[in-house]
């Protein structure tokens, strides 16, 4: 059953991607009509449902400053302490012992962990309050793609339904649903496997030593406030508090140095931790009984050949790629898509041509993915060197906060003159800031071959 109405833009699946998509859109037009089709049929549970809790600057940026959640952030959300390392993975069993990389004052820019489950339900309802058209339960069957208009063929509590958008956009994350109907899916050759679970406990890192000298170093409650890694060879490990009173861990490892299987249940996983992260596993040995579920991922990294068509159709968030969860990118890059997509809607909808914008902003998109993906392909190996990563993690935060920081926060990444000077010939800043980064993630590499000592 078609219905009369034609909409603006209809976005499919409604995950934080969609959802923040939409209230920029309202946000940069407020007349603008928008259908979100969610295939969950109930609202979001708290704790348990997305990984993608830890924030970065840039995405924290978009969500507090470009969207203006700042006090919603702040009032219902935690605040996040930075980024904190623990490497030396011989010194497992004393974590006063170990190499800890983490600022000791709070970050002029700040930064969340979130509970998606909370903040999507609450991004649900202000939609619903600024008149965007949300349906729930709502399965995609055919996605029609026409430049006179998309149709989207649907089932909602048993009737078929369908709706008219000028613009079509796919958030529905690994689905991936018009990625896949249009054959846009890319693999990776960044084949890292992951495991994550959530515990009904407050995990406070700052208990696992009573080590007074070391306690001291930090305020206390900060460490645990922040997304804490645990380092080794091979893998990391997340420690993530959630407003919720949980805490959320994730294994992510490279199956060169650990087999999937050595992780892929609940009790590989314990064992896996009591082997590579005794404190860890300790915790959570004692608050097994708290578990509140068990996720696996093999092979997490996609990519896309397109994101954005002058036909009127992209992809956004994970529908189009996902990298890595190290130094928490998701946030910065639909942050990024989803800047880059209302630019274009809104252009197009004021009826000017962003055929030229497209094509740029796709390109730029495309190099944007292609330098990050450098800080993470086949350096899990490095993770266990200690000093190797001091000054890694030296290089990518500097890198971060020098190029696409700056553009985002300054809007560059939607100015044609900035992005042209940056990106234009082989000689400009972006294309020798890429090879001067690809050369020092190499070099990292080759230290991590020709260096066998432990820093201590």
């Amino acid at each position: 059953m078609r219905t009369s109405k034609k909409y603006d833009v209809i976005i499919l699946g409604g995950g934080l991607a969609g959802l923040t998509l939409a209230l920029h859109l309202k946000q940069s037009r407020s007349d603008i009509s928008i259908l979100v089709l969610e295939k969950r049929k109930h609202r979001a549970p708290e704790a348990i449902h997305k990984v993608g809790e830890s924030t970065s600057e840039l995405g924290s940026f978009y969500l507090r400053e470009v969207l203006h959640l700042k006090e919603y952030l702040n009032e219902y959300q935690l605040p996040k302490f930075g980024f904190r390392f623990f490497f030396s993975p011989e010194h497992s069993d004393d974590i006063s012992k170990r190499v800890e990389v983490g600022s000791r004052i709070s970050n002029p820019f700040p930064t969340h962990q979130i509970d998606r489950g909370i903040f999507e339900n609450y991004l649900v309802d202000l939609l619903i309050s600024r008149h965007v058209d949300f349906r729930l339960g709502a399965k995609v069957l055919n996605v029609e793609l026409s430049k006179e208009g998309h149709t989207i063929d649907f089932e909602l509590a048993g009737n078929k339904h369908q709706e008219e958008g000028k613009w079509v956009i796919d958030s529905t994350g690994r689905s991936s649903l018009l990625k896949r109907m249009l054959g846009l899916t890319r693999g990776s050759d960044h084949t890292i496997n992951a495991a994550w679970f959530r515990i009904h406990a407050d995990v406070n890192i700052d208990d696992w030593s009573d080590n007074p000298i070391w306690r001291s170093y930090v305020e206390p409650g900060r460490r645990r406030l922040a997304t804490n890694h645990l380092m080794g060879e091979g893998y990391w490990v997340w420690i993530i508090p959630l407003v919720s009173g949980c805490t959320s861990f994730g294994i992510v490892a490279d199956p060169r140095y650990h087999p999937f299987e050595a992780f892929s249940t609940f009790e590989k996983a314990l064992q896996w931790l009591k082997r590579y992260e005794p404190l860890a596993a300790q915790v959570i040995g004692r608050h097994r009984e708290r578990l509140m579920d068990f996720k696996v991922m093999r092979n997490f990294a996609h990519e896309c050949k397109q994101f954005y068509s002058v036909d009127r159709w992209a992809v956004t968030g994970d529908a189009g790629t996902f990298l890595d969860p190290f130094y928490s990118p998701g946030t910065d890059f639909i942050a990024l898509g989803n800047t880059w997509l209302t630019d274009l809607v809104i252009r197009d909808l004021n009826g000017e041509d962003i055929l030229l914008r497209t094509m740029i902003y796709e390109h730029t998109h495309r190099e944007l993915l292609k330098g990050w993906t450098k800080l993470y392909q086949d350096m899990y190996g490095v993770f266990g060197k200690t000093q190797i990563m001091l000054m890694k993690i030296v290089w990518d935060w500097a890198s971060y906060w020098a190029v696409p920081n700056v553009l985002f926060t300054s809007n560059g990444y939607t100015s044609i003159p900035i992005l042209k000077q940056y990106s234009a010939s082989a000689d400009s800043i972006g294309p020798r800031f890429a090879r001067l980064n690809e050369r020092m993630q190499e070099l990292f590499r080759m230290w991590n071959t020709a260096d066998s000592s432990r820093f201590a």
